[in-house]
């Protein structure tokens, strides 16, 4: 493991910056970070003229803007990427997500964090709100994030997604409601351990839990004030369970369960009516929008425009590495605009500046952190990425256009995350590359034996 580099004092310099901070794009601009911070935001030559010692990075031809929120993920995926991609959300769950939940473990975590971390630095990712799944008792794999977080420098926000009720609430937990607790205190506490890590309350599904581990964790969350992280209203069977089940729908029935109480982010939110946006609303919840998950299993369309339009904070996911199939946060972004503009017969639905906008500004609102990050702002916390001149940003006509339509991982060259450079050039600070890949592919295969998916055909 490679110490985080030094924080750095630098200049940042493109030939578009931006902020996402609610001015215009700036020309010929650069950011200028001390420490962890930024501290100025203007044209380069002004910049240059405050701090002429300062290194400049960047030639002045790329773009220069704030690194993206992944406001959804699933870490507990990042060893079983590639499979069930003909399934729907149910019997992918049942058929792989389910056995490998049962056999992960807290190294599995630590390593497969690493790895999906490489993707995400490599597509401009600097922060990833993460849910991850197990139910395999005594081992306590959901720790093993916070330690790749901190080892890689990522910044993060986890959660536990723990269900007891897999196949329905009469089967045998697999984990008890006190051992599910118990593991929510030590994640909670390991990320107030760290300056670059948060907590929520995971919340796999409604429906995956028990009354008894819902009413707990209710509790809990209201004693502790403590946010939540959970899926709400993914897909339509999960409408009918949740009205057969407790005769509410998923919203009013979290509601009633008390988890509206406290900040919610609630990922998907496609089969909800105007009454739940209303409900959510006025609570103050938060959106995270999965675009590629939501058309590889053919969830449905969220209704983005009525949730903005009610003044839900809604940020952007990747979803998990086995449900996206991909931690590259400029295909998810890409693909929010697209579908929209498809779904609505109307390219003007969604610009390009409102995809990117929620890939980063709108990505802290949902996480309720964009007093420090989400925009390049003085003040606010280091978190940059530069885009280089690559082919596909050779002459910019319209920046926010070309970082939504045309860049990709390869245009990324520099990453700041705090003020520390976890990517310098193209080259990653805080990782060997070949050597992670190495470890997740044995992971990957000792999991996937152990959950009865060896074999192209164990899992179509």
């Amino acid at each position: 493991m490679a110490p985080l580099p030094p924080r750095e004092t630098v200049v940042v310099r493109g030939a578009w910056v931006l902020s996402m901070g609610g001015g215009p794009p700036l020309e010929d601009g650069a950011v200028r970070i001390v420490g962890g911070a930024i501290t100025d935001v203007g044209p380069y030559n002004r910049l240059r003229a405050i701090d002429p010692d300062a290194t400049v990075i960047g030639d002045g031809f790329g773009i220069v803007m704030p690194g993206m929120v992944n406001v959804h993920t699933h870490l507990s995926e990042a060893l079983v990427p590639g499979m069930g991609s003909e399934k729907t959300l149910y019997e992918w769950g049942e058929d792989i997500v389910t056995p490998v939940s049962q056999n992960l473990t807290a190294e599995m975590a630590r390593e497969g964090t690493r790895l999906k971390a490489i993707e995400m630095i490599r597509s401009g990712i600097t922060c990833v709100n993460d849910m991850f799944v197990h139910s395999n008792p005594g081992t306590r794999a959901s720790l093993g994030v916070a330690g790749g977080l901190n080892e890689v420098g990522l910044r993060g926000t986890v959660s536990f997604g723990a269900e007891d009720a897999l196949g329905g609430i009469t089967e045998t937990p697999p984990m008890s409601v006190e051992e599910v607790l118990d593991e929510q205190h030590d994640l909670a506490r390991l990320a107030g351990d760290s300056a670059l890590l948060e907590f929520k309350y995971g919340i796999g599904t409604l429906l995956g839990q028990s009354d008894e581990l819902l009413e707990a964790g209710a509790d809990v969350c209201r004693r502790n004030g403590w946010g939540v992280h959970t899926h709400l209203a993914e897909v339509r069977e999960e409408v009918v369970h949740a009205s057969l089940r407790w005769g509410r729908r998923p919203v009013p029935q979290a509601e009633a369960l008390g988890f509206l109480d406290v900040p919610m982010l609630a990922a998907h939110l496609i089969w909800i009516t105007q009454e739940d946006i209303d409900l959510l609303a006025a609570r103050s919840a938060s959106v995270a929008h999965n675009p590629v998950a939501n058309m590889i299993l053919g969830s449905g369309v969220c209704p983005l425009s009525r949730l903005v339009s009610a003044g839900l904070a809604v940020g952007i996911g990747t979803d998990g590495p086995a449900s996206n199939d991909s931690q590259n946060m400029f295909e998810a972004v890409k693909m929010a605009a697209l579908l929209q503009k498809v779904h609505h017969l109307d390219p003007a639905v969604m610009s390009a500046r409102d995809a990117l906008e929620m890939a980063t500004l709108g990505g802290a609102r949902a996480l309720g952190i964009d007093g420090r990050v989400g925009s390049l702002e003085p003040g606010k916390r280091a978190d940059v990425v530069l885009l280089d001149p690559t082919v596909e940003l050779a002459a910019i006509h319209d920046p926010y256009q070309q970082a939504v339509y045309c860049a990709g991982p390869r245009s990324v060259s520099n990453v700041w995350v705090d003020g520390h450079r976890l990517l310098a050039d193209g080259r990653l600070t805080t990782i060997d590359e070949t050597e992670q890949i190495v470890r997740g592919r044995s992971l990957a295969r000792a999991v996937a034996a152990r959950a009865g998916l060896s074999g192209v055909h164990s899992f179509l």
